[in-house]
């Protein structure tokens, strides 16, 4: 059938409904609609009939058919309205927060505070000023995996659909190296390890959602420390190397080994906060670097710089960036 689409779950889609999906990729499709597809096998996941509450995963291929209304004019869909144009003053600074460029991949240094995708209550994101990134080709990009509202660093972006389906495909493949760093409350013992805690959602205050490690019925995740430098037993600049990426894993990992990471209030309340000092009160994670092979051979190796509230933080405990060399495969772990 002429019109038909195959379409690669990202990264950052991972674990949505298949409906959802639908409903951000294909915002004129009724429900209704949909689920006729659905029972005609018209819609499939990777070659597989599916429901409209199936959990995608990241480098599936949804097969999309011709989305028109149904045979008999049962259903009228209205055209998708136009994205809202971006302000300048975001533009410039979007366009200012580029760090690598190719004709494939695009990786952003994101600032702390700006959400990636939209939610309740979250009318600026990234997703929506896209558009500002197209740098004159002819598909807008695509986001392939996440970094928390709070979290700064490089973030890594498809420059159109067969780049965004690679992409995917190493995140699924584990190819990809992404190394963090952050300042947490007091010192880990070991000051190297792994922690390999099940991380499970359940809900928060209003509708916000949290994470619980070593929940019943959570889904494995690992990650890799290394205590860089140390001032004293009140903190430490930890490197951090995640073998999974569960939302907030980093968080609830460095607060379930008793050293919360500094301003992560949600995960280490009281705890992750520093009495009498004059530090900011914001959460103190970093993407410093990315690593991941090209398809046709050869690396992207990405590094971002501290945001200044946590390089304000580093001059005040005297740690030195430099003393690790800028790449995603610098550390032993």
């Amino acid at each position: 059938m002429s019109g038909v689409r195959s379409v690669a779950v990202t990264a950052a889609e991972g674990e949505l409904r298949l409906d959802r999906w639908f409903k951000r990729h294909f915002p004129e499709l009724g429900h209704g609609r949909l689920e006729k597809l659905l029972r005609t096998g018209q819609v499939r996941v990777d070659g597989r009939r599916a429901r409209a509450g199936s959990r995608l995963s990241p480098g599936q291929v949804v097969r999309v058919p011709p989305i028109a209304a149904a045979p008999g004019g049962d259903e009228h869909i209205p055209p998708t309205p136009p994205r809202p144009p971006v302000a300048e003053r975001d533009a410039a600074a979007l366009r200012g927060a580029v760090l690598y460029k190719d004709a494939d991949v695009l990786a952003i240094d994101k600032p702390p505070g700006l959400a990636v995708q939209g939610g309740s209550g979250l009318g600026r994101h990234l997703d929506a000023m896209l558009e500002a990134l197209r740098f004159g080709e002819a598909e807008r990009p695509r986001l392939v995996h996440r970094l928390d509202k709070d979290t700064s660093g490089v973030l890594l972006l498809a420059r159109h659909a067969r780049a965004a389906a690679w992409l995917a495909a190493a995140f699924r493949r584990k190819e990809t190296r992404k190394l963090y760093w952050a300042i947490v409350v007091g010192v880990p013992k070991p000051e190297r390890g792994r922690v390999e805690l099940a991380l499970g959602k359940k809900p928060g205050r209003g509708l916000a959602e949290r994470v619980v490690a070593d929940a019943a019925e959570g889904k494995r995740a690992v990650t890799l420390y290394r205590v860089v430098e140390r001032a004293g037993k009140r903190v430490a600049w930890l490197a951090l190397l995640p073998l999974t990426g569960r939302t907030h894993q980093l968080r609830a990992h460095c607060a379930a080994i008793g050293t919360p990471i500094l301003g992560d209030g949600k995960y280490g309340g009281a705890g992750a906060f520093l009495p009498g000092e004059k530090l900011a009160r914001r959460l103190h994670l970093h993407a410093r670097a990315i690593e991941l092979p090209r398809p046709g051979g050869g690396t992207i190796r990405v590094t971002a710089p501290l945001p200044p509230h946590m390089a304000a933080t580093w001059r005040f405990f005297g740690f030195d960036p430099q003393t690790l060399e800028e790449s995603a495969t610098a550390l032993d772990f």
